[in-house]
């Protein structure tokens, strides 16, 4: 499918019309029938021989031309363009010949199939990759983030955020039917993907060169998630689905959760985790920790139905909805968060990082062991209605999504003890250690975290033409009849993350001080830094919710030119109006200092402490900062496509695009703020860190199509884009998570990067469903926007304009049909893709505190590293095979993601800290699906059958070998399901 309107455009569907000729006379042909052989969508023609087929999946097509008494013929390779309309002429000889009767293959064309996609890619202006809902299915992709793996360059961050050729979500617009979603993260301005199932997806789409008709900031791509719509068969479907993963189901009865947790069968609060007013200054009530229980059961279920129906006045009327449901769970206790750095100068090994090191025998590390469940629910429906006629197509659009989840995590550092003292044993005093309890004591922290997600969306689309017939400028240029689409979408986003609980405490064992006087066992409280001055047990309470208004109007004139070949000037508007509520409070028992229980290391004391008296209240010294942010985008554009010859054409245009962003603080009593450049922190007033950014950019795109022959397509463009800040990264005020999270403090001075970008890439389709391509890309960035860490009194994290950065790569495709080559493979098909990637940014070193300075004057000077969320590599490899005589369908599918940054090298304390990297990792799932008679299928996958470690690790050049800083493995996923559909 092609997103030639991806940004501004929701598209579903394009049309084919056309007229058909009585061939001995050269006059319309009235009554015969144009058929679609793939879809077995059907019309005829009008008594003036007109004919129009609406609401086709984009894709390829073979049209047959058919009336009794007349020749039928088949035209193949129609290609239907998204919101587009395909015009097709023929002409029937009325005299009759018997023909062998032409029967269809399952090629699989059109709609969401990959064969259908393809062939769509070889006729898009700009470089398109897809995938279609056929293979995420066999894939094992549970939602759009899982399938945005398969796609030649694409990764996801965090496992909701896409990642194009090593652009993260900063530089990467997302899209739902063209239509940009809100996104109530609080930390980014990115549609989380993981919220949108399969079930309801026909394809994804993504255009990796920037065109006028989208969004500016496509700098990586446009990624469009487009929605199933009307079908072309009534139909209704329903499956059901049980899974299990191989690490929840050995934890048994040891999943974590605790008292009062687990989600409602919605994954709604059922006002619980409220605000306890009347409680503050005294005991809260509710669980402080964490608490075992048994293992939760997953499954999903998804209900689907639609159908259409044409009456004699050619008007068409359709619909499609769905209603879907899935439980989750995830549970891993061999996780690994470890914090190190280079005490020392070159050469000098890394060793723990010491917290609140007072003393050589007063100071804590991080060298944590991790136990982590989590439960998920998500649900959500989908509707669709459209209404067709010759020459206008109404669609209206609704997407509800609800998402729930509730993680449990269980963190205990008993290995710093040991890496100080070696043979610590806690119950033999007199093994090393007993001497200096203060010094690497065991700590244990229990974080309890429910959150809610919703996302709606509502829009509305229309596709118009002008019912006139071509105008005839001069003999080498016809006007078509002008085309008109427009888009109105209300969305919003809601983040509810009410009764946050984060619990943290330290254990000494008993010692002997004198004979006969022995102190026990003591739990008393651990303060993380940079939180020291609150008290060990937090409550947090978030809300955010961000609205949008958007709409777009696309004007088209479509023009047939010298060579006989078509092409479009085009012009349109955008606009789209964000308005974000950020509001937060936090509660602490601030002076509780002499809490403490006597008791064992294996006795948590966060299940005594809400029966002891531990008041919590609100306020100075921590206090909450709320704002409200609005972005304004507004945009018109005008582009061109013209076909030189009938194998050489030129795309182009510019897009104007005005950026607004503001942001109204709202602090506390004693709230501070770090203005920037200051060394210190400062009273914040009101009104004294509002943000009023204000940018206005004219975006040019160029580019061309060269094919020299019907199976070779070269394309090539130049472009220029932008990357914003978010709302976090401007707000001048201390964020923080958590209790011991790292503090953030945005920069009011943070502009907007801008980058230039040149594309080639080559496609060779050597038959149907095979191809060869590659690719090559690079982008200069100016003012790229990354994270440093400074220091006022405490380390704090905050972003900056790095000076300049690049990143450039390779990407490898092919996809095979084997039984091209040998009949006796029929059915078997390979497909593979690589990306290499190289990224590169320069640290700043324009003032004493840029972070390229302070490395150099700790003597690890460092000029330039890598961007952050950059893979070095992405490698997939899938194989299908379908065996049509039994109804058996058979998948494997790898995915390799080459090592990525995570945070470049920084310092805490004077100390240095290395990079951060995520290192390799792939992933192997395995399908098998099974028809059971006409309607029924029932399907087996096998998901991360290596189950590989994922590892961040400490890197740099200044050290000899990776060092491990987290750890964890995800489990093996095995389902089966039963699935039906029942067309009438």
């Amino acid at each position: 499918m092609i997103v030639w309107t991806a940004a501004a455009m929701a598209q579903q569907a394009g049309s084919i019309r056309g007229m058909v000729y009585d061939a001995d006379f050269e006059a319309p042909l009235a009554l015969a029938e144009v058929k679609i052989a793939e879809t077995d969508q059907k019309v005829q023609t009008t008594e003036q021989g007109n004919y129009v087929i609406g609401e086709v999946k984009p894709g390829a097509y073979t049209l047959i031309f058919s009336k009794d008494g007349y020749t039928r013929k088949v035209k193949a390779n129609v290609v239907v363009n998204p919101g587009q309309l395909t015009e097709v002429d023929e002409s029937l000889s009325g005299e009759f010949t018997d023909m062998e009767e032409f029967i269809v293959q399952d090629l699989q064309i059109g709609g969401a199939t990959e064969v259908g996609l393809l062939n769509l890619r070889f006729e898009a202006p700009a470089l398109l990759d897809s995938i279609g809902s056929d293979l995420m299915s066999r894939a094992g992709a549970s939602d759009v983030a899982a399938a945005l793996n398969l796609v030649s360059g694409a990764t996801v961050q965090d496992g909701k955020y896409a990642v194009v050729r090593g652009l993260p979500d900063r530089y990467v617009n997302s899209q739902m039917n063209g239509v940009r979603l809100p996104s109530a993260d609080p930390d980014v301005r990115a549609v989380q993907l993981d919220q949108f199932p399969s079930p309801i997806v026909e394809s994804i789409q993504i255009s990796k060169t920037f065109t006028p008709d989208q969004q500016g900031d496509a700098s990586g791509g446009a990624v469009n998630v487009v929605l199933k719509g009307i079908p072309d068969e009534n139909f209704f479907s329903m499956s059901s689905q049980y899974s299990i993963n191989s690490q929840v189901a050995e934890a048994g009865g040891d999943f974590l959760s605790y008292k009062g947790g687990g989600l409602s069968y919605f994954g709604f609060d059922d006002a619980d985790r409220e605000i306890q007013y009347d409680n503050i200054g005294a005991n809260w009530d509710g669980a402080a920790g964490v608490s075992e229980t048994d293992a939760p059961i997953d499954y999903k279920w998804n209900i689907a139905g639609g159908g259409r129906h044409t009456f004699e006045n050619d008007v068409t009327v359709g619909g499609f909805a769905s209603v879907f449901y899935k439980r989750d769970s995830s549970h891993y206790e061999n996780g690994v968060d470890d914090r190190y750095w280079v005490d020392g100068g070159p050469g000098t090994p890394l060793t723990p990082q010491l917290v609140q090191d007072f003393d050589d025998d007063d100071f804590k590390t991080s060298l944590y062991d991790v136990t982590k469940s989590q439960q998920e629910v998500q649900w959500g429906a989908l509707g669709t209605l459209g209404v067709q006629t010759e020459h206008h197509k109404l669609n209206f659009t609704y997407l509800y999504t609800h998402d729930a989840t509730d993680t449990a995590t269980l963190s205990e550092d008993t290995r710093g003890k040991q890496y100080f003292y070696p043979g610590h044993d806690p119950d033999d005093p007199s093994t090393p250690g007993h001497d200096d309890p203060s010094a690497a004591p065991y700590l244990r922290t229990e974080t309890l975290k429910y959150t809610e997600r919703t996302t709606k969306t509502l829009q509305f689309h229309g596709e118009h033409t002008l019912p006139i017939d071509p105008i005839k400028v001069s003999d080498h240029f016809t006007l078509l009849p002008p085309e008109m689409d427009w888009t109105l979408a209300f969305s919003s986003s809601i983040l509810d993350e009410p009764d946050k609980r984060q619990f943290a405490e330290q254990w000494v064992p008993g010692r002997e001080i004198v004979p006969g006087f022995v102190l026990p066992a003591r739990h008393s409280q651990f303060k993380p830094g940079p939180a020291f001055l609150l008290g060990n047990y937090q409550r947090v309470f978030k809300y955010i919710s961000e609205d949008s208004d958007q709409y777009f109007l696309n004007f088209k004139l479509p023009f047939e030119q010298w060579t006989g070949d078509k092409g479009y000037m085009k012009f349109g508007l955008f606009d789209d109006q964000v308005t974000r509520y950020y509001n937060q409070d936090s509660f602490s028992n601030f002076n509780d200092n002499a809490a403490e229980l006597l008791a064992d290391w294996e006795v948590r004391w966060s299940e005594y402490f809400p029966s002891q008296n531990h008041p919590l209240s609100g306020g100075s010294p921590f206090v909450d900062v709320d704002y409200d942010g609005e972005q304004s985008i507004s945009a018109w554009y005008y582009m061109v496509d013209v076909p030189l010859t009938s194998w050489f054409k030129l795309i182009g245009g510019a897009r104007y695009e005005s950026t607004r962003i503001g942001i109204t603080l709202y602090p506390e009593a004693d709230a501070k703020w770090v203005p920037p450049g200051a060394s210190i922190e400062q009273d914040l007033d009101p009104g004294e860190a509002d943000v009023d950014f204000k940018q206005d950019d004219i975006l040019p795109s160029i580019g061309f199509v060269f094919t020299p022959f019907e199976w070779i397509t070269l394309r090539g463009s130049y472009t220029e884009t932008v990357a914003r800040q978010t709302f976090k990264e401007l707000t001048p005020v201390q964020q923080q998570d958590y209790l011991g999270a790292d503090i953030f403090i945005g920069n009011p001075e943070l502009t907007m990067s801008a980058l230039k970008n040149y594309d080639l890439r080559l496609d060779y389709k050597p038959y149907d469903g095979g191809l060869f391509s590659v690719s090559y890309f690079y982008k200069d960035i100016t003012d790229p926007i990354e994270y440093e860490q400074r220091r006022v009194g405490f380390v704090y994290t905050t972003a900056f304009n790095y000076p300049k950065g690049k990143i450039s790569g390779f990407e490898l495709e092919t996809r095979q049909q084997l039984g091209y080559f040998w009949d006796e493979l029929e059915g078997l098909a390979i497909g593979a893709n690589a990306t290499l990637i190289d990224s590169e940014v320069t640290l700043p070193t324009d003032s004493p505190q840029a972070i390229g300075n302070i490395l150099a004057t700790m003597g690890f000077p460092i000029e330039t590293r890598n961007m952050t969320n950059a893979p070095e590599y992405l490698y997939n490899f899938n194989i299908t095979y379908d065996v049509e005589t039994t109804g058996t369908q058979l998948g494997l599918f790898y995915t390799v993601r080459g090592d990525t940054l995570i945070a470049g090298a920084g310092q805490s304390g004077g100390n240095f800290i290395p990079s951060v990297y995520e290192a390799e990792y792939g992933t192997l799932n395995f399908s098998i699906s099974q028809k059971i008679g006409e309607y029924l299928k029932l399907t087996f996958q096998a998901k991360n059958l290596t189950n590989p470690d994922i590892q961040e690790v400490y890197r740099s050049s200044y050290l000899s070998g990776d060092t491990v800083k987290n750890s964890y493995t995800k489990g093996i996923d095995f389902s089966i399901s039963l699935s039906a559909k029942i067309p009438f």
